[in-house]
C-alpha cells in the first residue's frame, strides 16, 4: 500500500466548504501517482516506453467530505493484472483512522503509437505489490447511456481539460457531467466509464438524464458516441 498524509486546502473545497467530488478525484489519481514515480515507473518512463496507463472506469463511494483544514490520508494499491488491464482501489480516511471516501478503478495499458492495448509487461507486474482487494460493494464497471436524456448545449474541449498524455482528463469529464445536477443534490457515489479519448477542439455533446436518485450524462461526440458516460447518485 501507498499512501500520503494532506490537509484540505481552501483551492479543494466547494461553496460548503468541503473537500469537493473533484478533490477527492485529484488526490486518488495523485496518489497513484506518486506510487508509481517511487517506483520510477512514472510518466516520463512510460513516455519512452511509448505506453500509457488510462482509466477505464472508476467507482467511488462517499461517506463523508472533509472540511477545510481537516487531516487527512489517501492511499492506494493495485490488486490484480489481467492481460492489459489493471485493477486499483483507493482510500481516504480521517485522523482517527474513519473511511471518508473509497474507491475501485480499472485501468487499460496503451501503446501510445497505435492506441491500442498492451499487455502489462512483467517488470511492471513485479514492481507493484498486489494486495487483497478491499471489502466493498462492486458495482458494474459498465455505466448506462440514459435512454430518455435530454440533449444540453454542446461545447468545444479547452486547453485546461487536458493532461500530460494531450487528452481530456478523466477528472475533467466529472467535473463537466456535475455542471447538469443541482447544487444541493448529494452526490453519495460516482460511477465513470471512459469510452474514448477526447482531445484539444473536439465537440462534446451531453445528453442528461434523472433516474430516481440519479443522474445519469452521456458525454458524446457529434454521431452520439460517447467519450464517457457519468452516473451521479
Amino acid at each position: 500500500m501507498y499512501s500520503f498524509n494532506s490537509k484540505v486546502r481552501y483551492s479543494e473545497v466547494g461553496e460548503d466548504k468541503k473537500l469537493s467530488l473533484n478533490g477527492v478525484i485529484n488526490y486518488f489519481q495523485d496518489c497513484s501517482t506518486f506510487q508509481s514515480e517511487e517506483l520510477q515507473l512514472g510518466v516520463g518512463v512510460l513516455e519512452e516506453m511509448h505506453r500509457v496507463w488510462v482509466l477505464s472506469s472508476w467507482q467511488i463511494v462517499m461517506e463523508r467530505y472533509p472540511d477545510l483544514c481537516e487531516e487527512i490520508t489517501i492511499a492506494t494499491w493495485p490488486y490484480y493484472f489481467q492481460g492489459f488491464c489493471g485493477y486499483r482501489n483507493f482510500i481516504m480516511k480521517d485522523q482517527k483512522g474513519r473511511m471518508l471516501a473509497y474507491a475501485n478503478t480499472l485501468w487499460s495499458f496503451l501503446d501510445t503509437d497505435t492506441g491500442r492495448p498492451m499487455r502489462v509487461p512483467e517488470e511492471i507486474e513485479r514492481a507493484y505489490v498486489l494486495e487483497e482487494k478491499l471489502d466493498m460493494n462492486y458495482a458494474s464497471r459498465k455505466v448506462p447511456m440514459p435512454k430518455n436524456g435530454e440533449t444540453r448545449e454542446p461545447f468545444a474541449v479547452q486547453k485546461h481539460h487536458l493532461d500530460t498524455n494531450h487528452h481530456v482528463n478523466n477528472g475533467q469529464y466529472i467535473q463537466m457531467a456535475r455542471e447538469y445536477i443541482p447544487a444541493d443534490f448529494p452526490i453519495r457515489q460516482m460511477r465513470a466509464e471512459y469510452k474514448k479519448s477526447a482531445l484539444f477542439g473536439d465537440m462534446i455533446y451531453p445528453v442528461v438524464e434523472r433516474e430516481g436518485e440519479r443522474y445519469m450524462t452521456a458525454l458524446c461526440d457529434e454521431l452520439g458516441r460517447p467519450y464517457a458516460v457519468v452516473e451521479l447518485s
